[in-house]
């Protein structure tokens, strides 16, 4: 049994349960710790991770620390990983500098809580937030991975950059129906993209593999003519238009 508790004087309940035959059965909580704790598994998206924050609300002995170090390490691991799944364009992906400036993460997920209210407006579903990233239905079967891009004005013709990750490829392929959703922090428009056309196109987009050995692919809109979006297709040319995707966002 977990007992979420409001008020910070529990002194006494915890007695009760201490010195009760319920000892190793139960454990207590506040409702604000409760709170940090969701917020945590938002800001990761490995299953893993939710897993091992859930097994910190399970009564365990911890004569031996090592499971809750196990915790800690996963999860801190695994929200240093989410954070970096947006990146800025590298060196190895042009030989224009971005100049190193980041957009406000607040700014970010306002835009993105902006393209996911008008999604699921759009679909007639209500979406529920597996992570920063991560979005689902109530029963899991529609999925959504929304990233987010600022306009990179240096080079005009390839304004928005993007990864795709595997571990997003794996959460929108256990999907019944699954999007790929791209946004843009300076248009009121946004791109769903089924996940089997981004699927099937994989071996055409370029890549990186980082120094831990993972990998991702990029991902970035062409606009060689004003307001005329593509995803570009590095290894083919054969780039997919993205207006059969493109959606409004609500003002």
């Amino acid at each position: 049994m977990l007992l979420v508790v409001g008020r910070e004087d529990t002194g006494e309940l915890e007695a009760q349960v201490r010195g009760s035959r319920h000892a190793w059965d139960m454990r207590l909580i506040s409702v604000d710790s409760l709170v940090h704790l969701v917020k945590l598994k938002e800001s990761t998206e490995a299953a893993v991770t939710g897993s091992k924050i859930r097994s910190v609300l399970v009564p365990t002995e911890y004569t031996r620390l090592d499971p809750l170090i196990d915790v800690i390490f996963t999860a801190a691991k695994d929200v240093e990983t989410a954070v970096d799944a947006e990146p800025q364009p590298s060196e190895e992906d042009t030989d224009v500098r971005s100049g190193g400036e980041f957009t406000d993460r607040g700014l970010v997920q306002e835009k993105r809580n902006q393209v996911i209210n008008a999604f699921a407006k759009q679909q007639g579903l209500k979406l529920i937030r597996r992570s920063h990233t991560f979005y689902w239905s109530s029963d899991h079967k529609f999925r959504i991975v929304c990233t987010i891009s600022k306009r990179y004005p240096d080079r005009p013709s390839l304004p928005y950059w993007y990864a795709y990750h595997p571990r997003w490829d794996a959460f929108l392929d256990e999907a019944e129906e699954g999007f790929f959703i791209l946004g843009c922090m300076d248009l009121n428009t946004a791109f769903a993209i089924p996940v089997n056309a981004i699927k099937q196109r994989l071996d055409e987009l370029g890549t990186t593999t980082k120094p831990d050995g993972s990998s991702y692919w990029h991902i970035k809109i062409l606009e060689q003519q004003a307001r005329v979006y593509k995803l570009q297709m590095p290894r083919s040319g054969n780039h997919l238009s993205l207006s059969q995707f493109a959606f409004v966002l609500d003002q």
